[in-house]
């Protein structure tokens, strides 16, 4: 595609809260571009995590043709990725997308997964510290909350839903604070953001037709199963959303009207904090090129194509 070669852009990147319609853009986007999609959910990564997680594989076949995307069933169920993890997988197949002469487009509402790769975030491997842990094994988790604090501002309270992350939190902060020299090198690019937006009302009601969709289809049995597998309640209620809710109610903890009820809630105000999290990316520097949802599909890609020939 000419467009390669006339662009100053190194990537794509499609993204926008849940329900804005961005993975169909992004197909139609990466068929013209001769691209392959990289995909930027933290949630889609897990194998046999698929209705919960929105995975519809035929939305990647246009015109007869199976556009690839990448990182998504990658991951068991019941591991907890990472961003870390997210950042050296991208980079591969990135390198590898530009060895073959294929223009990556990245696809996702996962914002920090998406703001790792386009400020390059400074990340380390960090391993396990075994003697750190069994002094932090010692301690309450009102210790533990004082110690983490003492190392940085608590912004993510997940940090210390329970000891064990608290203590993976603080062996993480010790890591960055004297072992640097781990540091990961990450490329410098030049992307092009383009953000789906859709009307709060549409995408209220699109929600609320997609929830509907996925509950016929067979999502709670799709949760049972990873229950029956030997996935712990534990962690998909970690994994939240429907993963949280369905479980929830399959436990006996809710009803089935209940759950679909408060899995609605959910929904929405998970769409109202990616767009939180989107205009922080804004404030903070990052050009975000909205369009909107609503427009024929044709306007859409002419639109994002025009910004690629800048």
């Amino acid at each position: 595609m000419s467009v390669k070669s006339k662009s100053k852009y190194d990537l794509l990147v499609v993204t926008g809260p849940t329900a804005s319609g961005k993975t169909t853009l992004t197909v139609a986007l990466a068929s013209i571009l001769g691209g392959e999609i990289i995909s930027a959910d933290s949630r889609q990564v897990y194998r046999g995590m698929n209705l919960g997680t929105g995975k519809d594989y035929n939305e990647y076949i246009i015109n007869g043709r199976q556009i690839p995307c990448h990182l998504i069933d990658i991951a068991d169920p019941g591991y907890k990725y990472n961003v870390f993890e997210y950042q050296r997988d991208f980079k591969e197949i990135y390198y590898d997308l530009k060895k073959r002469n294929v223009f990556p487009v990245v696809c996702g509402g996962s914002g920090m997964y998406i703001d790792s790769i386009i400020k390059g975030y400074k990340m380390f491997e960090v391993p396990p510290d075994s003697g750190l842990r069994a002094k932090l094994e010692k301690k309450s988790m009102e210790e533990l909350t004082e110690i983490l604090m003492s190392y940085k501002t608590l912004h993510n309270i997940t940090d210390i839903d329970t000891k064990k992350r608290a203590i993976r939190a603080i062996e993480i902060e010790h890591f960055n604070k004297f072992k640097k020299e781990k540091q990961t090198q990450f490329p410098a690019l030049k992307s092009l953001i383009v953000g789906v937006m859709t009307d709060r009302d549409i995408r209220r009601k699109r929600i609320t037709e997609r929830l509907n969709k996925r509950l016929n289809a067979g999502m709670v049995d799709e949760v049972k199963k990873l229950l029956d597998e030997g996935v712990s309640k534990e962690v998909l209620i970690y994994y939240g959303l429907e993963y949280k809710l369905i479980t929830l109610y399959l436990t006996g903890k809710l009803g089935y009207d209940e759950m679909v009820n408060e899995l609605e809630i959910a929904i929405h105000q998970f769409a109202k904090r990616q767009m939180t999290w989107f205009r922080g990316m804004e404030r903070k520097g990052t050009i975000i090129h909205w369009i909107d949802g609503e427009l024929p599909m044709e306007e859409k890609v002419e639109k994002v194509m025009e910004l690629l020939r800048v």
